[in-house]
This record gives structure tokens, C-alpha cells and sequence, in this order.
């Protein structure tokens, strides 16, 4: 009689001396799957020693977490759907847009679960499954008035931008086009083809001020979608029941950092998004089959009873830790000067830099591509020290400011963030960002200082506070529509000019 526990360091001694290499002996021992399966096999007669078996847990670790890497974005995106579109609360349904009455304040930044929303912005969010139909998008002429159309694949790659500052800002129609999707358009709508059957939409229109917020809305509630039976007045297809799994994650903080309550559901969701969404044919051939050791294959369902319980140990750690070591190695993806993370010049479309990729889906969700938007970071004070709202600081800007130039009618913020919530941080008069909306106090030469800190610092230095909250906060200087030398200058980080230190003076 022995446990289960004991069957999965069981292996013959011709394995082990046929393949006298560590993969040799993690290949067998995995393959031989879960519980049931170790139990049905006998013919293990030798256990392993314990120093084989904490290497074995080594390496099937490290691949856990490769996969976990991989895998972030399209869990988030899941994550997201099933906030905005698919799940028990949902804002809006598939195929519609859900238009945010406000700016992302704390309270509505929590509503949506969206991690780093942007507070100088109107958002709409929306989900459309492009498996029955292709949809039309119809984007409003704003009139000169700043506003994106970012599209998203479920890999978070921003492959598409209806409106913004490279496409303009006069609108037009567009059809969405799914996979293998062959039909005909009707004229006057430009085709989109999309890399999977789920994608986001995510408008943002710029908002200067709280008076200036119904003019927004009224660009945001010109951004729409219709079926393409529906614009055509063709009969629609059959209507879909979605019965996808409920996530169960930490609510009170956004949902990109994928704290669920069981770190194996992770991988439950992982399969099955990748198997609706299937990665790019590459992808499919070169890295998706090393993820057999740990039970993962497209096209068939992951479950964990069928895992062995040496990997599913391993992939439980890896899941429950990534959210956090993606956020602790922003500054390992993007390069750190002066305590800002400046931008790697792949964001939005990171192709097959998957660690990026996975650090921007879960400190950033959705970010955009440098020339449409660029996002700096402030994770640490000039000293190199994190940033708290036990102490005060000041950030001061002299010429030249190419790094947060834009190109009109874009604009420049900087936009304080909860570090433990990731969303905008409650304060008493209710300000989370400065930027070129705002009447900042400046010198002659233009030059200006901002002073960050949870207490009112004067009169005379109010119209430039951005107010702290009282634990670890972080910052981004956003600059939408930037200059094109600024985005083209990102390729050589050496050499880049960013934001200036944030100086801790007391």
C-alpha cells in the first residue's frame, strides 16, 4: 500500500538510466498525469531521491510560470469581459457598449475593476463576439475634440484604432470582421479583420473639466455598434447563452492582478479563453506545446484532477504569485530613470515579448500602442526609494518637455493611483491628476513644480497639489497624441528624455 502522494516520484530505474537527464525524469513522471493514472501504474518500483524530486519541482515551477507569463493577458481580458460583459454584474451586454457616466473617480474605478484608468478621460467599454457575425462600428466626428477607438484582441494586442491620433478624429463606419468570417459588406463600411472572436472596444474621450463633461458624453454616446444583419435589416442570427465560468477574485482591488481566491481557477480560465481565442498560428506551432507537462493543450478542456499533483502544486504557486511579480518587475520590462519606468516601445503590441506583454496586462490593462499614447511611470522617489504618503514631494518640470508634448487636440496629465487598489486615490477635494487641463502656477521661463503630498500645502501652492493617499501610491504621466519624435525616440531608451525625479523633501 502506498499514497498517492509516493506514486508521483515513482519511476523505473530503465527511465532513469535511459535518460540520465532531469528532463528525462520530469517528461516520464508528468505523463504519466494525475492520481488515477499513478495508481494504475505499478511498475514504479524505485522512488526517486529527494534532491531529484526538488529539481523536478524546480523545473516544472519555471515552466509554470513561462505559462503564467503567457497566459496574464487573456486571463485579464477574461477578467474584464466577465466585469463589463458576461458576468452576474454585468454593465452591458456582448455586443453593446458600456458608456461610464463619469470620470473614473475611486468609486467608478471600482465599479469597472479597471486597473490604472485614465482620470482625464470618459470611457466606454465593450466586448463583441465576432462568432456569429461581423459588427459595425460607427465612429462619431468629434469636431476636434481628442477622443481614441482602441480594439483589443483577447491577447491584449491593440491591433486597430478607429479614432485616435493616427486615424483622426472625423469618424466613419467600420465592419469588425471575425475569423474565417467570408460574407460581403455592404459599401461604405471599411473591414477590420480581427485575430479572435472576442475583442474589446474601448473609446475614451477627453474630458477638460467637470463642466465640460456633457460634451464628452455626447461624443462617447456617438461611438456605436449594430450586428451586421441588424444595419443591414437582415434576420439576426440566433442568440447565444453565454455559461462562462464565474470568477472568484478579490474584489477590492482590479481584477488585472488576478487575486482569486483559488489559484487553480487561473488555469481553468486560461484553457478555456485560449480555446475560444486560439493564439496566432506561430504561437499554436512553438509555444503552446511546451505547456503539455502541466495538462495545458488547445482544444481540450485543462482539468486539474488529470494533472499531476507534482505540476499542479508548482502551478499553483506560479498563478498566485504572478499578478504581484509582474507588478514588482515593471521596472525589469520598461527601463527605470529617475524612479519613472519609461515605456518599452512594443507596448500594445508586444508580439512575442510575453513578458512585457504580461507586465502591462497587469499593471495597465489594455494600454495603447506609444504612437497613439504614452505612459510613464513614477514607481520611486529620485532617491530610488517607494513612494508613501508618509512623506511629501515635489516634481518639478524646466524645459525642454518634449517627453509630454502632444500634438492637438491631445493633452498631458499626471495621475495619482492607490499602489495597494491600483485605482485613483479619495481625497478631500477630490483631484487625482494635474496636467495641461489644468491653470497650473508656472514661472517666467514656463517651468512649474507640482507638489505631491497628502496635506494642503498653502494657498499659494494649491493650484499645483496633487493629494497623496496615506499609504504606497505610484504615478503616470500620460501624454495622449504625443509628438511622433517623442514615440520614435522610445526605440532607443538610452538616450530618452523623461519625466524629472520626484524629490522627497519631507
Amino acid at each position: 500500500m502506498h499514497s498517492h502522494g509516493e506514486d508521483i516520484v515513482r519511476l523505473s530505474r530503465r527511465a532513469l538510466l535511459a535518460g540520465g537527464s532531469l528532463i528525462s525524469v520530469v517528461g516520464a513522471t508528468l505523463a504519466s498525469a494525475g492520481h488515477a493514472a499513478a495508481a494504475e501504474n505499478p511498475a514504479a518500483p524505485h522512488d526517486v531521491s529527494p534532491e531529484v524530486r526538488k529539481e523536478m519541482a524546480t523545473w516544472v515551477y519555471s515552466l509554470a510560470l513561462q505559462a503564467a507569463t503567457y497566459a496574464a493577458p487573456i486571463v485579464a481580458m477574461y477578467l474584464l469581459r466577465d466585469s463589463i460583459s458576461t458576468g452576474t454584474g454585468a454593465k452591458a451586454a456582448a455586443g453593446q457598449i458600456w458608456k461610464m457616466a463619469d470620470i473614473s473617480t475611486p468609486t467608478f474605478a471600482e465599479e469597472s475593476g479597471y486597473v490604472t484608468p485614465n482620470i482625464n478621460v470618459v470611457y466606454g467599454f465593450g466586448f463583441m463576439d465576432l462568432g456569429r457575425q461581423p459588427i459595425i462600428l460607427t465612429a462619431p466626428d468629434s469636431h476636434g475634440r481628442y477622443y481614441m477607438i482602441e480594439i483589443c484582441d483577447m491577447w491584449t494586442n491593440a491591433f486597430a484604432y478607429p479614432a485616435g491620433a493616427v486615424a483622426g478624429y472625423s469618424g466613419g463606419k467600420f465592419a469588425l470582421v471575425g475569423p474565417g468570417w467570408n460574407g460581403t459588406l455592404p459599401a461604405g463600411v471599411q473591414r477590420i479583420d480581427c485575430p479572435t472572436r472576442w475583442i474589446e472596444l474601448q473609446p475614451r474621450v477627453h474630458v477638460r473639466n467637470e463642466a465640460d463633461l456633457a460634451a464628452a458624453k455626447a461624443v462617447l454616446d456617438g461611438v456605436t455598434v449594430q450586428g451586421l444583419a441588424q444595419y443591414t435589416s437582415d434576420r439576426a442570427p440566433q442568440a447565444v447563452a453565454y455559461d462562462y465560468a464565474a470568477p472568484r477574485i478579490n474584489l477590492k482591488v482590479a481584477s488585472s492582478q488576478m487575486q482569486f481566491e483559488d489559484p487553480l481557477q487561473f488555469w481553468e480560465i486560461f484553457s478555456a479563453a485560449m480555446n475560444e481565442n486560439p493564439p496566432p498560428a506561430d504561437e499554436i506551432a512553438a509555444v503552446v506545446p511546451q505547456f503539455k507537462y502541466l495538462g495545458i493543450e488547445l482544444g481540450k478542456a485543462w482539468t486539474r484532477s488529470d494533472v499531476n499533483p507534482l505540476a499542479l502544486e508548482q502551478m499553483k504557486i506560479a498563478s498566485g504569485q504572478i499578478g504581484k511579480m509582474m507588478n514588482d518587475s515593471l521596472s525589469l520590462g520598461a527601463g527605470l530613470v529617475h524612479g519613472w519606468a519609461i515605456p518599452p516601445s512594443n507596448v500594445g503590441m508586444s508580439g512575442t515579448d510575453y513578458f512585457v506583454r504580461a507586465v502591462v496586462a497587469v499593471f495597465g490593462l489594455t494600454a495603447n500602442t506609444p504612437i497613439e499614447a504614452i505612459y510613464y511611470s513614477g514607481l520611486m522617489d529620485g532617491n530610488g526609494q517607494p513612494l508613501t504618503g508618509a512623506r511629501r514631494y515635489t516634481i518639478t518640470f524646466t524645459r525642454p518637455m518634449d517627453y509630454l508634448e502632444p500634438v492637438s487636440p491631445g493633452f498631458w496629465s499626471v495621475t495619482m493611483y492607490d499602489g495597494v487598489t491600483r485605482f485613483t486615490a479619495p481625497n478631500a477635494i477630490n483631484r487625482y491628476s494635474l496636467g495641461s487641463d489644468d491653470n497650473l502656477k508656472r514661472a517666467a521661463d514656463g517651468s512649474f513644480t507640482l507638489y505631491v503630498q497628502r496635506d494642503n500645502p498653502g494657498a499659494d501652492k494649491e493650484a499645483n497639489w496633487l493629494p497623496t493617499p496615506s499609504g504606497p501610491f505610484y504615478l503616470v504621466l500620460r501624454n495622449y497624441a504625443p509628438v511622433p519624435q517623442v514615440a520614435a525616440a522610445l526605440k532607443n531608451r538610452a538616450t530618452f528624455q523623461g519625466p524629472p525625479p520626484v524629490i522627497a523633501v519631507g
